[in-house]
């Protein structure tokens, strides 16, 4: 079960100020404006392609201007931007400003982006990594984006000083039984993302225990979720112990975390399990899920805002967009691996 990450529909979402956080159906809600949070992911998801078009330059050009606009002499950052270009909050450091870093860190890495935006990259996430955030899910995605970065620029010290804190932050552990493994009281959103920053922290510092760590609670997390074959991932309510599986509203967001983390696995160990977790997160955007039901058009590259009780959320909002894209972007390249 497979599909290609087409970028239609979010171009039909992007305008030279930013990309609309919002959809009602696959029609841009221009009220509601843009935010850094997909913006950042558009860094990482267009700066990774294989080989570049004028599309995927486009993008990249439009993130990093709105990146450029959003962060402060300190590292700290806006999110979120009217659809007339006015800033409409201030520089703070919640979960926009740990993924505006991941993609940075995913454009300086790039194999494509020209010399001049991977500097302009390097750069702004310099001033942003200074930053410590007091969210656990922020310097994860904070934690990503510096390791990434590291690849192409082994050793900078903005990097290497926030993972070596990061290491610190995310190594909790829940005392909750059943979540042993777990280092919060519940599961809540994007939860695959903490085991992968615990590989990214452990490949990067060269901390056995970290990558143990991260492995073992991706491994629980996937046998959770796995259900009679397919993806069945926590709800956006969250999950504990003693709560029914499975559960509704599911999110993207959940699925491309768990994509994510399973890459990243995969290529610290390249256990070919790891590749089977990618490609059943694809699945479940294709069907193989709950309901059984498409959470991606092919023809567009629209992603649906999520699986309800009641059938798919129809509407194709930019996070569920990109999750959709970001994660068949794994599962092609996990297919490449195999071949």
């Amino acid at each position: 079960m497979t599909a290609e990450p087409r970028f239609d529909h979010l171009l039909r979402m992007t305008t030279p100020l930013g990309v609309f956080e919002h959809a009602r159906r696959d029609e841009p809600r221009r009220a509601h404006g843009y935010c850094l949070d997909d913006v950042g992911r558009v860094l990482g998801v267009a700066a990774r392609e294989p080989e570049p078009t004028g599309d995927l330059i486009h993008l990249v050009a439009v993130a990093m201007d709105y990146t450029a606009g959003a962060i402060d002499r300190d590292g700290r950052m806006r999110n979120r931007r009217a659809d007339c270009g006015v800033w409409s909050d201030q520089p703070r450091l919640g979960d926009h400003w740990g993924r505006a870093l991941w993609g940075l860190g995913q454009v300086v890495a790039s194999p494509w982006c020209d010399a001049g935006t991977r500097e302009q990259a390097l750069a702004l996430a310099r001033r942003g990594l200074r930053q410590r955030a007091p969210w656990r899910r922020a310097m994860a995605y904070a934690a990503v984006g510096a390791a990434d970065l590291l690849t192409a620029v082994p050793g900078e010290p903005t990097a290497v000083g926030l993972l070596s804190e990061a290491r610190v932050a995310l190594a909790g552990r829940s005392d909750v039984r059943g979540l042993e493994h777990w280092p919060e009281s519940r599961l809540t959103y994007a939860n695959a993302l903490l085991p992968e920053a615990q590989l990214a922290i452990g490949r990067s510092l060269g901390d056995d225990r970290a990558i143990a760590r991260g492995l073992g609670q991706l491994e629980w997390l996937v046998e959770l979720q796995l259900r009679d074959g397919w993806l069945s991932p926590t709800p956006n309510t969250g999950w504990a112990p003693g709560e029914p599986l499975p559960a509704f509203s599911q999110q993207p967001i959940e699925v491309v975390a768990l994509a994510e983390a399973a890459t990243r696995a995969h290529d610290l160990t390249g256990a070919p399990w790891w590749a089977e977790v990618v490609e059943r997160c694809a699945a479940w955007f294709l069907g193989a899920n709950d309901l059984g039901v498409a959470l991606y058009e092919p023809a567009t590259g629209g992603g649906c805002d999520g699986l309800d009780a009641e059938g798919v959320n129809p509407n194709q909002g930019a996070e569920s967009t990109l999750a959709a894209v970001a994660t068949l972007q794994l599962a092609r390249r996990m297919a490449r691996v195999a071949a």
